[in-house]
């Protein structure tokens, strides 16, 4: 079981860690966040684990921020010294909510009614879950506007997809520049996982558009688009230049 820790007390996550050994000895710990843009910034870069924990109050806000700025699908369990925001917490998808200090006899139980409920379920429907899979296709087009006509683009024929100013989009063959509605988290789960590959929050990038890699530090890369003509350099965050290169090694 992999699970996300986010938590600004340091002593807390350490208990929590402990707690969790004894409970479920082959549970992996992730990531420790300790701020809403932190943990904002992770989800959006990295695969989401089975189960979070959630501090409620955290160094930097409330963790219902993240819910608003992320497309949060992964259980939570909620950690917190306050009971003010119960009912807020059942609102997203909270699996329990267990006050501070946390008990283990509380804590089992609310593993226990995870693994009951997402586990279990997730294996019944693996066939199922199969079959749509196989009966999922690509998204071929994105309809943009310019102007006052409309415009359908292949998608083989987009170099990559990108947020600017808080909008969404795509750069295409021509070196051209056009707006769509879609998010890129939509986008993610829309096209071909072979042709492209999210190398930070702000991009995604056509594998077939790649001109160059450079190596932009001891810990980053930067990659040339053929057709990019704005200013920025197109880096690929920390977090995904193992997975990066392993996309580009296939």
């Amino acid at each position: 079981m992999k699970v996300l820790i986010i938590e600004d007390e340091r002593l807390a996550s350490q208990k929590l860690i402990r707690l969790l050994e004894d409970i479920d000895p082959g549970t992996e710990i992730v990531k420790i966040l300790t701020s809403v843009e932190g943990t904002i910034n992770w989800l959006l870069e990295n695969s989401h684990p089975d189960l979070i924990f959630m501090d409620i109050q955290l160094e930097d806000g409330t963790c219902f921020e993240i819910f608003e700025n992320c497309d949060v699908k992964t259980p939570v369990i909620f950690t917190t010294a306050y009971d003010a925001y119960t009912l807020k917490a059942f609102k997203v998808n909270s699996v329990d909510y267990l006050l501070k200090p946390i008990v283990k006899m509380d804590l089992k139980n609310a593993i226990e009614k995870f693994k009951e409920v997402y586990i279990h379920k997730f294996d019944l429907g693996k066939i199922e879950s199969f079959i749509n899979l196989q009966q999922t296709t690509s998204k071929e087009r994105f309809l943009v506007k310019i102007g006052e006509h409309y415009r359908s683009v292949q998608t083989r024929n987009i170099n990559c997809f990108f947020i600017k100013e808080r909008c969404n989009f795509i750069n295409v063959d021509n070196g051209k520049n056009y707006a769509i509605d879609y998010s890129l988290d939509k986008i993610e789960g829309l096209v071909d996982s072979k042709m492209f590959f999210r190398i930070n929050r702000n991009f995604m990038i056509n594998y077939s558009a790649i001109q160059d890699i450079i190596a932009y530090s001891s810990s980053r890369l930067k990659v040339i688009l053929k057709y990019w003509t704005e200013k920025n350099d197109i880096l690929v965050s920390r977090e995904r230049v193992k997975e990066f290169k392993e996309w580009m090694d296939r």
